[in-house]
């Protein structure tokens, strides 16, 4: 089986010597497309022997799918910038590469492990820790679908875990938790039907830390803990209220 690793980067150069080493350990082609990165992220793709393709963000989704369809191969690994392979995913991934084709229709999941501000936490919204993504998949069956945020694959049939642990570290600094929530709260109000609703938004979120603090196990990871739950918190506040301030 011939495999495609699509990648998605933008300013991601903190991370993408380490993203992209193991990634290299598996493609047979990788394809990298950037939307509009000013850091250093085209000069160490081109350590690894790529020329990012440039083209303005949209969609996550739209962008992936944008990536898969540039693959010359109809395997296709989606990867965000963010998420490190383990050694045991890529031996994983390696073995399935040389035993049989897949049916075309089955898809594949990664063990994708949340690290916010340096630390794993046993939940970050709108998953628990570890979550299973597909991830690898034939591109002629399965595309991502289009919500705006919390896109997913779709057209699958069944699925796989391949072995490992994904390192997601995401959210390294407290600005990048501002400005995540922001984007991410703006662009579902902005593509979806939100409630404009002032008298939803302080329950909601009341509700939302509570969630994720207790029940989701946040009060286990201390600080960080505490951050993710209250992220949660006005991430439910701020998509009623933007979709109500947007109404006035």
């Amino acid at each position: 089986m011939k495999l495609s690793v699509c990648l998605l980067t933008f300013n991601s150069e903190r991370l993408l010597r380490e993203v992209l080493a193991p990634l290299a350990e598996v493609a047979d082609e990788l394809v990298v497309v950037d939307s509009g990165s000013t850091d250093a992220s085209a000069r160490i793709c081109a350590e690894f022997g790529v020329t990012p393709v440039e083209r303005a963000y949209t969609t996550h989704s739209d962008q992936m799918n944008h990536a898969a369809s540039l693959a010359k191969n109809d395997w296709v690994l989606c990867v965000d910038s963010d998420e490190v392979l383990d050694p045991e995913t890529v031996a994983g991934i390696r073995a399935l590469k040389a035993g049989p084709e897949p049916d075309a229709a089955r898809a594949f999941r990664l063990s994708r492990h949340w690290h916010v501000l340096g630390r794993e936490v046993h939940a970050m919204y709108p998953v628990s820790s570890p979550d299973y993504p597909v991830r690898l998949f034939n591109r002629t069956r399965v595309r991502f679908n289009g919500a705006p945020v919390d896109d997913k694959p779709a057209g699958f049939s069944d699925t796989a875990v391949i072995p490992g642990c994904v390192r997601h570290d995401t959210f390294r600094t407290m600005d990048e938790v501002y400005q995540k929530l922001d984007s991410y709260t703006s662009r579902l109000v902005r593509y979806s039907n939100v409630p404009p609703s002032l008298a939803r938004a302080v329950p909601s979120a009341f509700v939302a830390f509570v969630k994720w603090y207790f029940y989701k196990g946040g009060w286990r990871d201390g600080r960080v803990g505490v951050v993710a739950a209250t992220y949660a918190g006005l991430y439910s506040y701020y998509k009623y209220y933007k979709a109500w301030k947007g109404k006035t």
